[in-house]
């Protein structure tokens, strides 16, 4: 099969991204598959024409490949192609709209209120960050509300360092999110054609959160696959995430990232396109699961391409 692997792109985890296309494009030519890979551009859809492929593999993460717009141009070139549809990555890739949808769905995540740059630039929303810190208290979570990987998150403690939080949060994007603090253990339960796999537990062992650097510097956390859980807390967890899923549209594939603290699990996001690297949490959920990469990578393209092609 002639595949289109799309990897890079200009989002700030481009790098991320080429990891995680370099470790796919070995396993596709290494199952038999005729790879294009396309680092994608301004020709995104001209190189998608010269290539005429039979299914594009997204490893794109962050800003386009994973907010709809990438697979949107696929749905107008007629390519099918691996994870979610576009409102499904649209919901997800914005962590307001997903906690919006939550709501309404009853899928537990921590408290929140939305900070946007319109709001601080024309309407003095900057004179009510106090009451947030009433309403959510300390520490809270200051981050971005399009942006993956952690990147743009600060631990709040003291009211003092709010402001400058905030303005972290927004040097990313438009829009943020004030989070309350949730104590609890970090869990990621990636989800493929609906079944979810082991669940993979974060334990951070050189930085106090799971940050960008604590995801990807090899060495920074220490990983536990299948979480040390009670058989009642991996069900909770194991549905929770399904439902999750299931809000945004994404059980074909996502892995969700969520908190178990001692009154049960709070949906902290959902990522439509995960990470393929040597560090990341899907690959190390499949190996435990019995899948090599391979087979995962097979997995993932097979669900895009359906039984009969």
């Amino acid at each position: 099969m002639k595949v289109a692997l799309l990897s890079g792109g200009i989002s700030l985890e481009r790098s991320v991204s080429l990891q995680s296309g370099r470790r796919v494009a070995d396993s596709l030519r290494q199952l038999g598959h005729e790879v294009a890979r396309i680092d994608p551009g301004p020709g995104l859809v001209t190189d998608l024409t010269e290539a005429g492929p039979e299914v594009a593999f997204i490893a794109l993460h962050g800003r386009d490949g994973e907010d709809g717009t990438v697979q949107a141009l696929l749905e107008l070139s007629g390519v099918p192609f691996t994870g979610p549809g576009v409102a499904s990555c649209r919901l997800s890739s914005d962590k307001g709209l997903a906690k919006h949808v939550f709501g309404m769905e009853g899928v537990p995540t921590p408290a929140w209120f939305p900070v946007t740059e319109a709001a601080i630039r024309d309407y003095g929303a900057a004179a009510g960050l106090p009451a947030a810190i009433d309403r959510l208290g300390l520490p809270l979570v200051a981050k971005p509300a399009s942006q993956g990987s952690a990147l743009g998150l600060t631990v709040v403690t003291d009211p003092a360092d709010l402001p400058a939080a905030v303005v972290t949060a927004l040097s990313y994007g438009a829009s943020a999110l004030l989070e309350e603090w949730v104590d609890g253990r970090e869990l990621a339960v990636s989800v493929i054609g609906g079944e979810p796999l082991p669940i993979v537990e974060a334990i951070p062992t050189e930085r106090p959160t799971y940050d960008f650097e604590a995801r990807y510097e090899i060495g920074a956390t220490r990983f536990e696959t299948p979480a040390r859980l009670s058989e009642a807390d991996r069900s909770q967890v194991e549905q929770v995430a399904l439902a999750a899923c299931d809000a945004l549209g994404c059980l074909d594939l996502a892995r969700v990232d969520m908190l178990l603290a001692d009154d049960g699990p709070r949906v902290i996001e959902v990522d439509p396109v995960p990470g393929l690297t040597e560090t990341s949490l899907l690959p190390q959920a499949a190996e435990a699961a019995g899948l090599s990469f391979d087979a995962l990578v097979e997995r993932i393209l097979g669900l895009a391409t359906g039984p009969d092609t």
